[in-house]
């Protein structure tokens, strides 16, 4: 009879280990290659909606950059030049986007007075890289950028860094990791914390209650890709940016929830300013609030002497 106990116990055993070992392969997977938005279908978003100027993009003066990542893969950037200037922004997409989402606010920063490099995250439009870390491995490759920037702009010239989604978790990644060479950032609704962000999902779109899941999925994470989901949290690093940070989200975003910006902004330290706009899906202040978005970019450069 013990036998038999002992048995059924490690069938029992053994199968729980098979299902866990399953769910965490997949769970990982879905993170380290999650789907990206076709190419085609971006840029036919972009034009179809006037955010993107095929012919002003043909006309303008501009560089293609590739830039090595200490990662071990090339990333692809343009060096958009319309102005007689030093002046510059570097403009991180979120994830599942491309460079030519930058578009829209390399025009805004164009009309504030700024040129802007647009660049692809790994794995991400034309750049290199084998999977997505949602800010851990991006956060590098952003240094690289504002190395790359700063050695053409100069150690004077004005740079700033604006981010959206995990551009903007990536920004702040940067920001409170690294030296930071940047005069300035804008984040535009970054998540707080990577591993409540994706605890909301769960909770918002399967049975998943548990937390348990992402302990699993660190595990796996942890082997394949070599960093855990607690090592992607702005809001651990936020406190040790210096420099003033504009801070961006809509109410009416559900995917990644206002109030991680609210929380980010009220552990920033010294110069800061937020807005909240009413309208506008997640990723989509600026679709939704164009003429507002552009006068609180305006007002936030010169409130802390960032404009002429």
């Amino acid at each position: 009879m013990k036998r038999r106990v002992l048995y059924i116990t490690g069938v029992i055993s053994s199968i729980v280990t098979a299902l866990l070992s399953i769910f965490g392969f997949l769970a990982t997977n879905r993170l380290m290659f999650l789907k990206l938005k076709d190419s085609n279908f971006i840029l036919e978003r972009e034009i179809i909606s006037k955010r993107f100027d095929e012919h002003w993009y043909e006309k303008v003066r501009k560089d293609d950059m590739w830039i090595e990542s200490p990662n071990g893969y090339l990333l692809k950037a343009v060096f958009l030049k319309p102005l007689e200037t030093a002046k510059t922004v570097i403009i991180c997409h979120g994830v599942t986007e491309n460079k030519i989402n930058s578009m829209k606010y390399a025009r805004l920063f164009e009309r504030l007075g700024f040129n802007s490099v647009i660049y692809d995250h790994r794995r991400h439009g034309d750049s290199g890289g084998k999977t997505t870390s949602f800010g851990y491995y991006e956060k590098i490759d952003l240094q690289v950028i504002v190395r790359a920037v700063r050695e053409r702009i100069g150690k004077r010239a004005l740079l700033g860094i604006h981010g959206e989604s995990m551009g903007a978790a990536t920004t702040i990644l940067y920001a409170g990791t690294f030296k930071d060479e940047a005069n300035f950032h804008i984040v535009d609704c970054p998540f707080s914390d990577f591993s409540e962000q994706i605890l909301h999902i769960l909770r918002k779109n399967t049975p998943i209650r548990s937390s348990m899941a992402l302990r699993i999925a660190n595990v796996f994470l942890k082997m394949r890709d070599g960093y855990t989901l607690n090592l992607v949290s702005p809001r651990e690093v936020v406190r040790n940016i210096t420099k003033p940070v504009l801070f961006i989200h809509s109410l009416e975003d559900d995917f990644i929830l206002p109030y991680m910006t609210v929380e980010l902004y009220e552990a920033k330290l010294g110069d800061k300013m937020l807005i909240l706009f009413n309208k506008g899906a997640h990723a989509k202040s600026f679709n939704d609030n164009p003429v507002q978005y552009e006068k609180t970019v305006q007002e936030f450069l010169g409130r802390f002497g960032f404009r002429d």
